[in-house]
């Protein structure tokens, strides 16, 4: 239950990121570079250690049984971005697809999808412990507020009226509010637990490094958004030590 409820905070996030992408976004950069860091942090000091400890050094076709779904989360969200084109790095990068409001309907789903994942991911966490699950939580809401950016700004982009963007904005928003929830219905063993913790990991890399990141420095100075970046990694870090 602890899980559903933490991730009502992610309604606000997402809506937050919504109303920013509406109004002004002039220090969103910042809080891009903070959100990566937060990321990072999570999967490197927290999820990976977690997920190897799950895992029990099972391996398949000679290779870490968890490092497959691990590489699997990474790829999958990759190919699924690339391949509707989610990713809004520069103006002119869509071209024709700009007016467009089929795709925009398209690429904001797929962002709905993810938050579904995200709020699942939650839900898990706290299966495996109350730690990692607040660890999971702050840094699914930290990154909500770059998905609700995103999924405003690629509807209006493609076409799609301020009130379409809005209503995939609240479905965004509560995706995570019901991927949580979805979680009380099942456990799951420890081996199953690695294996979706793993995939889930690859899932946020991915976010970090190949989304929040490339947006955070596209148009500003990258010094202060580096800085910002560093600080997310020491705070996810210092949260996960006193956890």
């Amino acid at each position: 239950m602890l899980a559903v409820l933490l991730s009502l905070t992610t309604v606000v996030s997402t809506g937050l990121g919504g109303v920013i992408a509406l109004r002004a976004r002039d220090r969103l950069h910042l809080i891009l570079g903070f959100t990566a860091g937060v990321l990072l942090g999570l999967v490197a000091f927290d999820l990976l250690p977690e997920v190897f400890a799950l895992g029990g050094g099972a391996t398949l076709v000679g290779l870490p049984e968890v490092a497959l779904p691990f590489v699997a989360g990474f790829l999958l969200l990759h190919v699924i971005e690339r391949g509707m084109g989610v990713h809004r790095a520069h103006e002119g990068e869509y071209g024709d697809h700009h007016h467009a409001p089929v795709l925009g309907l398209a690429t904001a789903g797929a962002l709905t999808a993810h938050s579904f994942l995200d709020g699942v991911g939650i839900g898990l966490a706290f299966q495996v412990g109350t730690g990692l699950g607040w660890a999971v939580a702050l840094a699914v809401v930290a990154h909500d507020l770059a998905d609700g950016l995103n999924t405003v700004t690629l509807m209006l982009r493609h076409g799609n009226s301020e009130r379409r963007a809005r209503i995939m904005l609240g479905l965004d928003a509560t995706a995570p509010l019901l991927g949580a929830a979805s979680t009380l219905l099942f456990t799951l063993p420890d081996r199953a637990l690695a294996l979706y913790l793993a995939f889930f990991a690859g899932f946020l890399l991915y976010l970090a490094t190949g989304d929040i990141l490339p947006e955070a420095h596209a148009h500003h100075p990258t010094r202060l958004t580096l800085v910002a970046t560093v600080a997310g990694v020491v705070f996810i870090g210092t949260v996960v030590a006193l956890s």
